[in-house]
């Protein structure tokens, strides 16, 4: 009797989060000290602003020229926002860490719950693991770039960072990342509270800067009407398909929007912070994505010269050799493009960190539940700074074993992304299909609900997820060759194919989903 009062007095004081945790059967762990805006800012440095758009960018930007670049960044953002809407009204209802895998398992219902949360883990576990590749390998990239100009660019003897070089900056890069994620979440947050303003900053100072500082401007013309193929360089000569492939780095910049979801058990009053850090940095990023977008488009020199192996930037990064033509033209030095390339660097690095912090949790939320080998390592918590370090470490390590291929192969960076977007996205595709179909008296709404346009938004959004990840999966140059061959098909189809030929010989015999920690009926643990 005297338990079941105490359990009634400390559940009266709960956060109101919290008590939706007891009653999904999960006792509170984690601490519950971050505030919205700190979520919202670890979600939106996840999306970050030049993250995304700035190694995809050269390439979007020669596969149909400037308008299908500039104009597909609003299409995409439009269909993100419904991914987006349908996310945050399962977040209320679930605030849980693990976020997809959990909602995935309880939306699925008991028959299919365990396979649905087994395919949502691995997929996000996937697409996570190889996203701290993309910041790792595209924060190398910049730096390459910086130590050449600094050095005196491509013209003018400058050094250019050769692979082995390249494999231990994005090395070190990961190993710093996990490094600082073994400290107190405390210290990732204020980290992640500069980021939001480093890059909210350096985005506006980039976003004005570039254009004013640029001799030679592009015409609103070019930016918002001009279609060029480059079947020279990319062996496509189809419209429609040079038109799909420039979508790419819109699709690729916008998610990671879930990050605010795997913190949820860690933030106060998450069933309602939670959603509005999911829809606000959709929002933010949408509108200084495209303003970004088009800073650099206005400001491009010569179109052809980006890409020549024989300018200053070795042809090898887009962005650099416009910021390097925008401030070489005008001040005859580099220093001004190397600032704002620290600047976009440091995105990275920011961005890098807090993909760190998700994928940690992840893998720790399914080590919790017994999903991963030698799952009683992985869900071990620090006994001092309480943060799944083990976690952290095992996704630093898969990551560097991701990258060491940079030595030999030449596409990489394109296997990468595909890997992390599919898997990643792929992992928003569970959920909202099982919500899709999901009986509604089933479910029971948190403060952020749709109502009846809930199923018309999840169809939208399972839609375009769909779309997303089949594009993702297509050669990206022609002819396709050894250099030239996007192997993300034949590596998720070797990965998956294994993960799901466990669950059939083995793991769907003990796999039951999330495993609850607390009996919600007397209060025991």
């Amino acid at each position: 009797m005297g338990s079941e009062s105490s359990f009634a007095t400390a559940n009266s004081t709960m956060d109101s989060a919290e008590k939706r945790l007891n009653e999904l059967g999960y006792k509170q762990e984690l601490r519950r000290e971050m505030t919205m805006f700190k979520t919202l800012a670890i979600s939106f440095s996840t999306m970050t602003l030049f993250t995304g758009i700035t190694p995809l960018y050269g390439s979007s930007l020669q596969y149909a020229g400037p308008a299908t670049l500039v104009w597909g960044w609003i299409v995409v953002c439009f269909f993100t926002c419904f991914v987006g809407i349908a996310m945050a009204e399962i977040c209320s209802s679930f605030p849980t860490t693990g976020s997809l895998y959990f909602w995935a398992a309880h939306l699925a219902g008991p028959k299919w719950g365990p396979f649905s949360s087994w395919c949502c883990a691995w997929l996000e576990t996937i697409g996570l693991v190889a996203g701290i590749g993309t910041q790792a390998y595209a924060g190398s990239q910049t730096l390459q770039s910086i130590i050449l100009l600094s050095t005196g660019t491509n013209t003018g003897g400058g050094y250019f960072a050769p692979k082995w070089l390249f494999l231990c900056m994005y090395i070190g890069l990961t190993l710093i990342w996990a490094a600082l994620n073994t400290f107190a979440l405390e210290v990732i947050a204020l980290i992640d509270i500069v980021s939001i303003w480093w890059q909210v900053i350096g985005g506006m100072v980039i976003v004005i800067m570039l254009p004013l500082v640029a001799l030679t401007t592009k015409s609103a013309s070019f930016v918002f009407t001009h279609l060029e193929l480059a079947p020279v360089s990319t062996g496509i000569s189809s419209k429609p398909y040079a038109v799909i492939l420039s979508f790419l780095v819109s699709q690729y910049s916008l998610y990671g929007y879930d990050a605010a979801a795997h913190l949820t058990e860690e933030t106060k009053g998450a069933d309602k912070n939670g959603p509005i850090a999911i829809l606000g940095s959709i929002g933010i990023i949408s509108v200084f994505g495209w303003a970004y977008i088009l800073a650099l488009t206005f400001s491009i020199k010569d179109f052809g010269y980006l890409y020549d192996k024989h300018n200053e930037t070795a042809g090898a990064f887009v962005p650099a050799q416009i910021l390097y033509d925008a401030f070489h033209g005008r001040y005859h030095n580099s220093a001004g493009a190397i600032v704002l390339l620290f600047i976009i660097w440091g995105s990275f690095f920011f961005g890098g960190l807090s993909i760190t912090t998700s994928a940690a949790r992840v893998v720790y939320a399914l080590s919790r539940d017994k999903g991963v080998p030698f799952s009683h390592l992985w869900r071990q918590l620090h006994p001092k700074h309480k943060v799944p370090s083990n976690a952290v470490w095992l996704c630093a390590a898969i990551c560097i074993l991701l990258g060491l291929p940079i030595l030999k192969v030449n596409v990489v960076f394109t296997a990468i992304t595909s890997i992390c977007t599919i898997g990643w996205v792929g992992g928003y595709a569970v959920p909202i299909f099982a919500r899709l179909v999901m009986p509604e008296k089933n479910f029971k709404p948190g403060p952020f609900y749709l109502g009846k346009a809930s199923r018309p938004v999840c169809l939208v959004a399972f839609l375009w997820i769909c779309y997303t990840c089949c594009v993702f999966l297509l050669p990206t140059l022609y002819p396709i060759t050894w250099d030239t061959f996007n192997y993300a098909p034949v590596a998720l189809g070797l990965g998956l194919g294994l993960i799901m030929l466990w669950w059939l010989l083995d793991a769907r015999k003990w796999f039951k989903g999330p495993v609850r920690n607390i009996d919600t009926q007397n209060g025991k643990v």
